[in-house]
């Protein structure tokens, strides 16, 4: 699907770069964005590229109107691939929704820079966490 400006691929790459360390650039395809970001780590005693983490992964998709998003919470495993999982307590639930409130702040003013949109997919039919758009 077209992006709504002139920006080639390449650009909106390098500005969603800029927002910090969650850009998944070698998943991102032509108008479809990965964001995640690992928050807690469950088992820091073990060899590093066997951790697992708590956080989330987010999808950002370009329409003709904007930017659509889904997001999940859940589990980064020892594998390399997230689990949609219930988050272990209140306080591991409180860092990972901080953690994407502020990412997600930061991703509606780039994209209100650029003059575009950020709303929610019809797929998720009910948001865990009040993101403004």
């Amino acid at each position: 699907m077209a992006l709504p400006t002139d920006y080639t691929n390449g650009k909106y790459l390098k500005k969603f770069a800029a927002i910090g360390p969650y850009l998944r650039e070698k998943q991102c395809l032509n108008g479809c964005y990965i964001f995640d970001s690992l928050v807690v780590c469950v088992n820091a005693n073990i060899a590093p590229e066997k951790r697992e983490f708590w956080g989330w992964w987010l999808k950002l998709i370009a329409t003709d109107a904007g930017f659509e998003f889904t997001y999940h919470l859940g589990l980064y495993n020892g594998h390399g691939s997230w689990q949609v999982k219930a988050l272990k307590d209140n306080a591991t639930t409180e860092a990972v929704e901080k953690n994407l409130v502020s990412f997600h702040q930061n991703l509606t003013k780039q994209l209100s820079d650029l003059e575009l949109s950020l709303f929610p997919s019809p797929l998720m039919l009910e948001l865990k966490l009040e993101l403004s758009a």
